[in-house]
């Protein structure tokens, strides 16, 4: 089908598209009450809670548990565009070599952009109607230091919205200034569920929400500190950001004319600390597991998958591939991530109903899926909040365990050489990081010596003090300037 042709996505257009091979929603989304507001609109929420709220749609019709969607950043200003000229709706493509499915999504059915109207997000999060804020802001976005685990207080945003609390720009403002007015109306407070990346995401959430408030209003923190629930979560689907060659795959293979689809490989899991104080979904019925404890699901996805995540962006950026899907399909890589997966496991909790062999099994299958065309930087932005996260909490572990620490290092030590800009053959590499400007400085003046980059103690805290690490990390940067990604591989692989 020529993109000519394609269909507008919009109410009016879902019966003709429900005639073809694209599943629609069938629930009239005018009756859908938003019992839940979403901050951090992207692929991921797009490809994976709303999905599963979608289902649930389907399942309960005129629900409480429809979608408020938000977006802080001038960066989504295209979402904005793409969602309201759609009537919030969206194409979502699960891509497989069994072949592509795709179906529209409508369980988000209002958008709003803080930018052009601050008050109308404070007034969507204080309405009694939402009872859960779900955040995915990326690790980043919860100005925690990761080296001593506290506030960042003296970070600019933080600073702006604690001087003016009517006019926030975080998110931490947001959520203060509409718990702020439900405390004062005697409102009950909703349930905040973080939906990122990081290990305890909810008492991180929790942590650093509650130290925000207190700063402004003491009372209203110890308010927070005591009715506001922060369930802890894990979320899993690998979902690259969206191409225009995306786009035009929608409009040619389905026929639809989306502004912003979102596509997605075809496993998907979400596991929640069963704790709320405002009542939830039962998500239980469309596939998400409640738990009385999501930690060791935490660690397992966290440690595996982010962590091979890593070292698969930095080693093969190095190595100059562009796809995931690449860098699997050469021998020297896909052994190297079983060997930082098998180096990882030992820092493992026992997981209930994980068998972590077929997990890591799985890993690959999924990480090698060409149809998904996750590119290398996606996995490489931001590695100053993703590093600490997903990778030096298993060094530290397998440091006190006197276990080995190769594939760990090689991973911090790969993104190093990787700040330096440039990859094995010379070609430019962008730096994509709120931090570049302070860790490309101390990459380019220590080379190869990894001590001005370990010095950050806001992302290494007290690593630069082992000996051993220091003594590893030392040998493999050295290695990856003189021998490259492949040469480094094939030494270390030999020993």
């Amino acid at each position: 089908m020529s993109t000519g042709s394609a269909i507008k996505l919009n109410e009016t257009a879902l019966s003709k598209l429900a005639a073809k091979r694209v599943r629609v929603p069938h629930y009239d989304r005018q009756q859908v009450t938003n019992g839940i507001v979403h901050i951090g609109v992207g692929g991921f929420h797009r490809a994976h809670q709303a999905l599963y709220l979608d289902d649930y749609l389907h399942l309960n019709p005129q629900s409480a548990w429809g979608i408020c969607g938000v977006g802080l950043l001038d960066y989504d200003r295209r979402m904005r565009d793409a969602l309201h000229s759609q009537d919030c709706m969206y194409t979502l493509v699960e891509r497989s070599s069994a072949g592509d499915r795709a179906r529209i999504i409508g369980s988000i059915t209002q958008y709003l952009f803080a930018p052009d109207n601050r008050q109308a997000v404070i007034d969507a999060l204080a309405n009694p109607n939402c009872r859960i804020v779900t955040l995915t802001i990326t690790e980043g976005g919860y100005y925690y230091i990761e080296g001593s685990g506290e506030f960042d207080v003296n970070h600019p945003t933080i600073q702006q919205d604690l001087q003016h609390p009517n006019q926030p720009i975080g998110v931490y403002g947001f959520l203060t200034a509409a718990l702020d007015r439900r405390y004062k109306q005697g409102v009950a407070p909703f349930t905040v569920l973080s939906c990122d990346n990081l290990q305890g995401n909810g008492n991180i959430a929790r942590k650093m929400l509650t130290t925000f408030a207190e700063l402004q209003n003491p009372q209203l923190g110890h308010w927070i500190a005591e009715h506001v629930a922060f369930p802890n979560s894990m979320v899993d689907r690998i979902t690259p950001a969206t191409t225009p060659p995306d786009i035009a795959m929608v409009a040619e293979q389905f026929g639809i004319d989306d502004a912003f689809p979102v596509v997605a490989e075809p496993f998907i899991q979400w596991v929640i600390e069963d704790d709320f104080c405002a009542g939830r979904p039962d998500w239980e019925t469309v596939g998400v597991q409640m738990t009385s404890n999501v930690h060791p699901y935490e660690m397992m996805k966290i440690r595996l998958l982010n962590a091979s995540h890593l070292l698969i962006g930095y080693l093969g950026s190095l190595a100059g591939y562009t796809y995931v899907h690449e860098v699997m399909a050469d021998p020297l890589f896909q052994q190297a991530v079983a060997n930082l997966m098998a180096e990882v496991t030992p820092t493992l909790e026992p997981v209930p109903g994980i068998d972590l062999t077929e997990y890591k099994k799985t890993l690959v299958e999924r990480f090698a899926n060409p149809k998904i065309q996750d590119q290398l930087p996606r996995l490489c932005l931001n590695g100053a909040a993703k590093m600490p996260k997903f990778v030096l909490g298993s060094l530290r572990d397998k440091l006190a365990q006197g276990g080995a620490i190769d594939y760990l290092s090689l991973t911090v030590a790969a993104w190093f050489r990787y700040l330096n800009g440039e990859d094995d053959q010379g070609r430019a590499i962008a730096i994509d990081d709120p931090m570049a400007n302070i860790l490309t400085q101390q990459a380019r003046c220590g080379g190869s010596n990894p001590q001005p980059l370990l010095s950050l103690s806001e992302i290494f805290g007290d690593l630069s003090q082992s000996s051993r690490f220091v003594g590893v990390i030392e040998s493999q940067l050295h290695s990856l300037w003189e021998l490259g990604a492949k040469g480094t591989l094939h030494q270390l692989l030999k020993t």
